[in-house]
């Protein structure tokens, strides 16, 4: 059993527009575990480092990187005798950049180094996946670079793809917190058939777009199957989606929201956009994934 090691996981941005539960992209924000084998016991330290909010973190068996580590350690057979974790969070949580799922990740990856064992991208993908139900943020956070996730049956899939190398994503992050699971139940159970098959075509565009020609990512981005429906849970961020996307840029409301991810080949808004309210900075794609190394 490694004894200490250092896990580090990117931040990611799902559905890209149109690929709701489908497109995934790492974004280079890294949360970072520690860890070390303990005689026995467990302890768990949160410490801020730039994500905000950690104050309510559980620090217990409910903490969600030591869920992620005992159900991994179930499934390879092993069990840790006690563990010492020090997180430092970097994502921030309720955003819509994945800090769930890179928690998750970082559990994952731990329980695989604990065994000894390279990580095996089937099996994490669907330990990792399990916890939320969809892979798009997951297999962004364990792969690195582009995702394209999807179900057969019972089991998670994903593909990775090379992200066209000019795309620099801008976020724009602000201090309100948005929850998966209500802004899901803002969605209908159906939608009209038109607004399906602009969806379908609009994802099928938006892999050509993302991989080998950025100049079509205002058209690929656009979307009619969510992000009108969760609007009112983030009326601000709506409107800077709208706003940017009149001004050309290819701009989404990022995951369940509520950030904003605009898809630039220059790493800058255009000026005079109204930002007030939000933190704005560019983040490179990760192209390597979660990483992990001896302490």
């Amino acid at each position: 059993m490694t004894s200490a090691f250092k896990v580090t996981v990117p931040a990611s941005t799902a559905n890209l527009g149109p690929g709701f539960d489908a497109f995934g992209m790492a974004l280079g924000l890294y949360d970072v575990v520690e860890v070390r084998v303990l005689d026995t016991g467990l302890k768990v330290e949160v410490i801020d480092a730039g994500a905000g909010g950690v104050e309510d973190v559980p620090t217990d068996e409910t903490h969600l990187v030591v869920r992620a580590i005992r159900r991994t350690c179930a499934h390879l057979g092993i069990e840790p005798p006690g563990l010492h974790l020090r997180c430092y969070n970097a994502i921030p949580h309720a955003r819509g950049l994945g800090s769930s799922a890179a928690a998750v990740v970082s559990g994952v990856a731990a329980g695989y180094a604990l065994a000894g064992r390279e990580l095996d991208d089937f099996a994490a993908l669907q330990l990792a996946a399990g916890f939320e139900g969809h892979a798009d943020n997951a297999a962004a956070s364990l792969f690195g670079g582009l995702v394209l996730a999807w179900c057969e049956g019972a089991e998670f899939r994903a593909e990775r793809l090379p992200p066209h190398a000019s795309i620099r994503p801008v976020v724009a992050v602000p201090s309100v917190r948005s929850a998966t699971a209500t802004t899901r139940g803002l969605l209908p159970a159906t939608v009209p058939h038109a607004d399906a098959a602009h969806s379908a075509g609009r994802a099928a565009l938006a892999v050509h777009a993302l991989t080998a020609k950025p100049e079509l990512l205002l058209a690929a981005t656009e979307d009619r199957l969510h992000q009108h429906y969760r609007a009112p849970a983030y009326p601000a961020s709506g409107e800077l989606v709208a706003t940017l996307r009149a001004r050309g840029v290819a701009a989404a409301v990022s995951g369940a929201g509520p950030t904003v991810l605009a898809l630039t080949t220059t790493g800058i808004l255009p000026p005079g956009i109204d930002v007030a309210g939000f933190d704005v900075f560019e983040l490179p794609v990760d192209l390597t994934g979660v990483q992990v190394a001896a302490q």
